[in-house]
């Protein structure tokens, strides 16, 4: 049998059938791309942001623990205040920043019962914008002295002839009672006394008089009692300059329930000047 008769078959094609098994359906998606991983420096960035905001909270309590410490014994220092007086110091906002720049925003300084010459009161300071270096002047500084009843009373006890031991607090006055001898007998005089600032000083003016529950005026008393009565219509000036620093001059004086509140503006001089950290005088 010659090669003409059988033919030889030749052989298939593979490719030409894999292109007859995959003709009418969509082409396979391209490989996606390998997924860079990104969150190691991620984290690292996040751990060093967190180091640094706890290094800076850090540095923030412990200046701001010295410098409330330091104004708190410079407080006692200046002051003369016993050793053992507690103080309470509040520095309003950050304090590493306003220490770099030389000023404070706000200080606020508070203590009870503070020894204040013969009597004691309690004491709030607040300043702002206050010069670190002490060579510069703050915006703004007050202090407010409170005396409760007890307080008011030793505060008064200074004053010559004045019944400080009667003193009740009735605000808006506080009441003070006199006794006025006529003849044989002792007429009690409640005398209701407002206070004002005036030039630095503690002013008592009677408001009303009241005799035996009874009110009465002051033309009165003085056509019944005479001179005995000059006790009870006059002005009382009480020195408060002498027992502070000149560098607090008194603004205001309000009576509120159970305590007389005195309203002092501080000049800044203090932070410097010798001068106005002695104790003041009265004309």
């Amino acid at each position: 049998m010659t090669a003409d008769e059988n033919p030889t078959e030749p052989l298939p094609d593979l490719r030409a059938q894999w292109v007859l098994s995959t003709e009418g359906q969509p082409p396979a998606p391209p490989a996606p791309p390998a997924k860079r991983r990104r969150w190691p420096w991620l984290v690292g960035v996040l751990v060093v942001a967190a180091l640094a905001v706890g290094a800076w909270l850090a540095g923030e309590q412990i200046a701001r623990g010295i410098l409330e410490r330091t104004i708190r014994e410079q407080a006692i220092t200046q002051l003369s205040l016993p050793a053992d007086q507690q103080i309470d110091v509040d520095v309003t906002g950050p304090v590493l920043l306003p220490l770099l720049v030389g000023n404070l925003a706000e200080v606020r300084i508070a203590s009870d019962d503070v020894p204040i010459g013969d009597f004691h009161a309690d004491v709030v300071v607040e300043a702002q914008d206050v010069p670190i270096r002490g060579d510069g002047d703050w915006s703004g500084a007050y202090a407010t002295v409170r005396l409760d009843e007890a307080q008011l009373q030793a505060l008064l006890s200074t004053v010559d002839g004045f019944p400080s031991g009667t003193v009740e607090i009735d605000a808006p006055d506080v009441v003070a009672t006199f006794d006025l001898d006529a003849l044989i007998t002792t007429v009690p005089v409640a005398v209701a006394l407002a206070p004002r600032a005036e030039a630095g000083e503690l002013v008592l003016t009677p408001s009303s008089l009241r005799i035996a529950g009874a009110e009465i005026s002051a033309d009165a008393i003085l056509r019944q009692f005479g001179a005995l009565a000059s006790t009870v219509v006059r002005d009382w000036d009480v020195c408060v300059a002498e027992y502070l620093p000149a560098a607090l001059t008194l603004t205001d004086v309000t009576v509120e329930s159970g305590a007389v509140v005195a309203d002092f503006e501080i000049d800044s001089a203090i932070l410097r000047d010798d001068a106005a950290r002695t104790k003041g005088t009265c004309a």
